[in-house]
């Protein structure tokens, strides 16, 4: 059940904007009337009303909580809270911090299934698969030194691993879990400069992979996956 009173923690916005100023109401209504994983929040009309805004305004920002995986919508019941809500203290605004912690959550889940696609394409690729791998990463490496937009060509690279396990449906996960997770416009993990530091380590996972040396390939991985968390860590706690 909502906790009661939590509507007393809101208060008409100024602009009837559809951005950071309605997210940035509700993570601070959440976390003053001390709602927590699992508890349902008000009504949207209820929100809508207090806020001074539309409905679909908060339609609009609750399907991008719901897409950082924050909420859960439960037809004819509610809406609950799936995930810790806080507002920033610091100098990172609360959406990007909402984001980036989503991101987190992502990249664990990513390890577990990157860990097992690895190690099985390692194994099970053709000669044609691991120079295959090998030249698009050539491609991507390229574009990031040059800084040229370099997403294509990351994904080029990772589906040739994922074709490589055996199993194409790693391939389809991974990307719908990309999809799903619901970035601003003024999101910096979604920029071409985020997480350069971790390029390096595709030669050497690129390299394991042709080698068939499945302990250098997961180290590769891991690595990857490490830089990518320690830059998201970095922009919210800065």
């Amino acid at each position: 059940m909502a906790r009661d009173g939590a509507l007393d923690y809101l208060e008409p916005l100024e602009t009837r904007t559809r951005g950071v100023a309605v997210l940035d109401a509700l993570a601070d209504m959440i976390e003053r009337a001390g709602l927590t994983v699992g508890d349902r929040l008000p009504p949207e009309i209820s929100l809508a009303s207090t806020l001074g805004v539309g409905r679909s305004t908060i339609r609009e920002a609750l399907n991008r909580w719901e897409g950082l995986g924050l909420i859960k919508r439960r037809r004819g019941d509610g809406t609950y809270l799936a995930a810790r809500v806080q507002t920033s203290k610091g100098l990172v605004p609360t959406m990007i911090r909402l984001e980036g912690e989503a991101l987190l959550r992502l990249i664990e889940v990513r390890r577990a299934l990157e860990n097992d696609v690895v190690r099985k394409a390692t194994v099970n690729a053709t000669a044609s698969q691991r120079a295959e791998i090998s030249r698009l990463c050539d491609i991507l490496i390229a574009k990031v030194d040059a800084r040229r937009n370099w997403h294509d060509a990351d994904h080029a690279f990772h589906g040739a691993i994922y074709e490589a396990s055996g199993n194409p449906m790693f391939g389809q996960i991974l990307h719908r879990l990309d999809d799903a997770l619901e970035r601003s416009n003024e999101s910096p993990f979604g920029r071409d400069d985020f997480g350069l530091d971790s390029f390096p380590p595709h030669r050497e996972l690129a390299d394991a992979i042709g080698a068939a040396d499945v302990g250098a390939a997961l180290a590769a991985i891991n690595k990857i996956l490490d830089l990518v968390e320690a830059d998201v860590r970095a922009i919210i706690t800065a």
